[in-house]
């Protein structure tokens, strides 16, 4: 059964059992993961399990009443129990899933608690300083540009912008780039390096404040009005915070990684199995 098909039946499960609840126990304040509140042919439901189950319901349930949430989880998971105390026979794809999952989940919480004790301020202000020690500013453009299919009609604007008319109003009237077309042309800020060549060509080019002869590129044709330019320095910490954290943890991350695996003693017995098993669906079932 595909994993998705159990998660909804999971779902199912839930809103099965708050259809119909039973009275929940009264619990003293001093019960632990470890309380037992049910049993299912001698097997422990704890509140722990109960916990941690509430922690993986959708948003909609957690609005419940304690009492109903209560008394639906534990039904959800004496059911769940019922049905896998009835799935006895373990086949090899059950086992190599519940060994995966398992291991996954493990190897999830190592990584998580690497990744949040690696990032600090200290952590990201050491990261900024190496990426950006020798940052040379990068010279970028404000401009705008108006794109036509065909030199001619670019030839033509370009009189009627000689002859005075509006860049802007040409630009929406004009342009066949949708996108700056509807804000007058306008590109914003950019670094040449963003633009295709010949474009980035004619904008170096240009006199700030006077509209380029007709530029072409694998677009059409452009004429190419640059406000100003400036040199763009680095960025501060704050507004790459968030990549630097990033980075920051993958580093750790391989780093914790190589520590481990470079610790554990790791034979590799099936190097020389035929990597075309893996499609053999057949051996687990």
């Amino acid at each position: 059964m595909a994993i998705e098909k159990r998660l909804g039946a999971a779902v199912f499960w839930v809103a099965a059992a708050f259809a119909g609840l039973a009275t929940g126990p009264a619990l003293a304040e001093r019960e632990t993961a470890a309380t037992v509140v049910a049993t299912v042919n001698g097997t422990e439901i704890t509140l722990g399990q109960m916990i941690a189950l509430r922690e993986s319901l959708p948003d909609q349930y957690l609005s419940l009443a304690d009492d109903v949430l209560f008394n639906g989880i534990l039904e959800q998971l004496i059911q769940q129990e019922a049905l896998a105390q009835a799935h006895s026979q373990k086949s090899p794809r059950d086992k190599a899933v519940t060994i995966n999952t398992e291991r996954g989940y493990f190897s999830g919480l190592v990584i998580s608690d690497v990744a949040s004790a690696a990032v600090t301020d200290a952590a990201l202000q050491k990261a900024w300083d190496e990426k950006y020690a020798d940052y040379v500013p990068q010279k970028e453009y404000s401009a705008a540009h108006i794109l036509v299919e065909t030199e001619a009609e670019a030839k033509e604007l370009k009189a009627e912008l000689d002859g005075g008319a509006d860049f802007a109003a040409l630009a929406k009237e004009a342009s066949n780039d949708p996108g700056s077309g509807e804000q007058g042309g306008e590109l914003g800020w950019f670094t040449l390096n963003r633009m295709v060549k010949p474009f980035a060509d004619g904008v170096a080019a240009a006199t700030p404040g006077k509209v380029t002869d007709p530029v072409q590129s694998d677009f059409g044709w452009h004429l190419i009005l640059v406000h100003e330019s400036r040199d763009r320095p680095a960025p501060t910490l704050d507004e790459v915070r968030d990549v630097l954290a990033g980075e920051v943890e993958e580093r750790a991350i391989a780093a914790k990684i190589t520590e481990l695996t470079g610790a554990a003693t790791i034979t590799k017995p099936g190097e020389g199995i035929d990597p075309a098993l893996l499609k053999n669906n057949a051996l687990i079932d």
